[in-house]
């Protein structure tokens, strides 16, 4: 199922209110299987103005599967399964700064990973990786995603540092006035191992994150109630949609694709010896690694 011709294929993690674009084509949902586990859902297959499109609900349909719990290497590996050579991925943040109100959102191009219960690698012993992971954001992406925002007369900033939590629980305040010292702009649970992973299965990868509210460091934070947070949730679907749509047919003509550093990523990266390789592990990364492993 992998993308074996070099055509761009569309993905998008993210809620499921995303995925009812109007105009999507030869809609199918499908089980993908993956060596690493099962991922939050079925795929959604379809097709945008002749864009070939990958959906998956990052939760589960209904919401079903918390952050901590969710099998982020088994969803980046079905996406690959499938093809996807460009995932954006679309979250829902707080924001940990003034001028990033309720609506706004940002095309992230940082990380600070603050997670500590997840499987963060594909890799591990019997075959060892290190990518890097300085710029941890697909900047060709990114400007696709930049560009139609503002087509679609979306706000949307451009750059960011995403503080990614454990969760479930939110944070409290002193950690909140700790994360807005460190000058991170918004925080949430589900893009940390996302980004890394995607990284290892050389998927460029871009982030929007849609602030809801903002964090508890803010004074008025107390007055937020759950119908004002749903009124954002629900508006911000409705944006999240129409960008995904524009953003599509921008992939159709992308030149500088094939030759994107991401997607290359691994050409360095793998330190065990040949001979010294697991064969289990080597069968399970037919699909993330299968370009220099020979299995793929």
């Amino acid at each position: 199922m992998a993308n074996r011709k070099g055509a761009p294929v569309f993905g998008v993690i993210g809620g499921s209110g995303v995925y009812d674009i109007e105009g999507l084509a030869n809609k199918r949902w499908q089980r993908v299987d993956s060596p690493f586990g099962d991922a939050s859902d079925d795929v959604l297959f379809g097709e945008l103005d002749g864009q070939p499109m990958v959906f998956l609900p990052r939760h589960g349909r209904g919401h079903r599967v918390p952050p901590s719990e969710i099998n982020y290497r088994a969803n980046i590996d079905v996406m690959k399964r499938c093809g996807v050579t460009d995932l954006v991925s679309v979250s829902a943040v707080g924001s940990l700064r003034e001028d990033l109100p309720p609506g706004t959102f940002v095309i992230v191009d940082q990380f600070i990973d603050r997670t500590f219960a997840r499987e963060k690698s594909f890799f591990g012993t019997g075959l060892v990786a290190h990518v890097s992971m300085a710029h941890p954001v697909c900047r060709r992406l990114g400007d696709h995603v930049e560009a139609a925002a503002r087509l679609a007369g979306i706000k949307a900033v451009r750059g960011g540092t995403y503080l990614v939590m454990e969760g479930p629980q939110f944070s409290s305040l002193a950690e909140s006035q700790l994360y807005r010292s460190w000058n991170c702009d918004v925080i949430g649970m589900t893009n940390m191992p996302e980004a890394k992973l995607a990284r290892e299965a050389e998927i460029c990868y871009a982030t929007v994150a849609m602030v809801t509210d903002f964090d508890c460091w803010h004074p008025g934070h107390d007055a937020v109630t759950v119908d004002a947070i749903v009124k954002v949730l629900l508006a911000n679907a409705d944006r999240a949609r129409s960008l995904v749509k524009t953003v599509a047919p921008r992939l159709h003509g992308d030149a500088t694709a094939a030759t994107c550093s991401c997607r290359s990523a691994l050409q360095y990266a793998l330190i065990t010896a040949p001979d010294a390789r697991d064969p289990a592990l080597v069968g399970r990364l037919d699909a993330v690694a299968g370009r220099l492993l020979g299995n793929g």
